[in-house]
């Protein structure tokens, strides 16, 4: 915990009183902690207890002229390295899961790029309601993890699931977000996911049906496994997953930059259906039809990024291509392995739904041989392909 920044958000309900414990805990562990108090956290805890605790002015609300002269709110949110929500009441996961942004809380938590954990305080007939189920589920698919509550006796006199866990269980998520453990830790992962978008006009592109599903579990099975992951994702709409930094791009030309600046990294992952070209004379105005018959596009290549990355002075020490074949799946990667320099090829056949599917099956190709995986579901593609980095590239630093 050693000089890791935690952003706390103390919820408005009677378990608010153990946060000055967990302020002290994460002090304690070498921490730095600002705590940001809601108005309902005020009526259980007072400011000047968290500031004492802290060593930290704490925030109250988005309307401090002082703070705010200089849209502090957004700094707040990009400074920690995690936003804690302890406790979160049944209400601020609610306002969490559909984005409500009315108070300096939520609008942090709408506005933060760091990872987010929330411990969930409440009665036990509130956790259990649908309502709060559906949240949480809205909460984790949006890559927020939320502890599971404890079962005991609550301060209104009933009993069961929906008390705060301890302040130490708290710590101990907290460590384990911002001190990751696992085969990968310390090693910084770089996956690109989806297709690229080349436009022909203000209204038009070529693409390709590449969902992203694949690179998306890649890159999660990377973060879970304990290494800080960059994905460049291409024009999807999927959730950014747990503990990934996520760059948005849409054609080629902005992923290859998103490429470069996301170096230096240890390990590539290049998964996403990149366009092999562009349109050249891209219309500045929607391309009317006419009675002269379809327009002629001309064409020009975009650039290889694979190859661009394997030639790089800053090449990863393991870089990964992927490649979707209709015919000849072995060979084609096999030749693809050779002429872009990477050290693995992950080769499908995606003749069928796999590229808006759940499933793939894919062949390993190395110099060494080539390992066939049989049909599985994508996440489980991810975590056999992670484990496989893992072996190879974890050890001695």
């Amino acid at each position: 915990m050693q000089g890791k920044r935690v952003l706390l958000i103390i919820g408005g309900g009677i378990a608010a009183y153990k946060s000055c414990e967990l302020v002290r805990l994460i002090r304690g562990s070498g921490g730095d902690v600002t705590c940001v108090l809601t108005a309902g956290g005020a009526h259980f805890v007072t400011p000047m207890s968290l500031e004492a605790l802290s060593g930290r002015p704490v925030r109250t609300s988005l309307w401090d002229l002082g703070a705010e002269a200089e849209m502090g709110h957004i700094e707040l949110s990009r400074a920690a390295d995690l936003v804690v929500v302890c406790p979160a009441t049944a209400d601020l996961m609610a306002k969490m899961a559909a984005g409500i942004a009315d108070d300096l809380a939520t609008t942090l938590l709408l506005a933060t790029n760091k990872p987010v954990l929330a411990a969930p305080a409440m009665n036990v007939k509130m956790w259990q309601h649908s309502a709060t189920q559906r949240n949480v589920a809205q909460l984790r698919g949006d890559g927020i993890t939320v502890m599971e509550p404890d079962v005991g006796a609550m301060a209104c006199g009933e009993f069961g699931p929906g008390r705060l866990p301890e302040p130490a269980a708290v710590l101990e998520a907290i460590r384990s977000a911002v001190q990751p453990t696992g085969p990968l830790a310390g090693r910084h992962v770089l996956v690109t996911a989806g297709p690229t978008h080349e436009a022909i006009d203000p209204v038009r592109y070529i693409a390709n049906r590449s969902s992203g599903l694949q690179g998306f579990a890649i890159a999660a099975a990377a973060a879970r496994s304990g290494a800080q992951v960059t994905l460049v994702a291409g024009p999807v709409t999927l959730p950014t997953p747990h503990g990934v930094t996520r760059v948005d791009v849409t054609s080629a030309r902005q992923m290859a930059a998103a490429v470069e600046a996301a170096l230096p990294a240890d390990i590539a992952v290049m998964v996403a259906a990149v366009a092999d070209w562009r349109v050249e004379n891209e219309g500045g105005q929607k391309i009317k039809k006419g009675s002269g018959g379809p327009p002629a596009l001309a064409l020009a290549e975009n650039p290889d990024i694979l190859a661009g990355l394997c030639g790089n002075p800053r090449r990863p020490a393991l870089v990964i291509g992927f490649a979707a074949e209709t015919q000849d799946v072995l060979p084609n990667a096999t030749a693809k392995l050779a002429r872009k320099g990477a050290d693995w090829i992950v080769a499908n056949d995606v003749s069928g739904d796999v590229m808006g599917g759940s499933r793939n099956r894919v062949h390993i190709v190395r110099g060494s041989g080539t390992e066939t995986l049989p049909e599985m579901p994508k996440d489980a593609v991810a975590e056999a392909l992670v484990a496989r980095i893992a072996e190879v590239i974890a050890g001695p630093r």
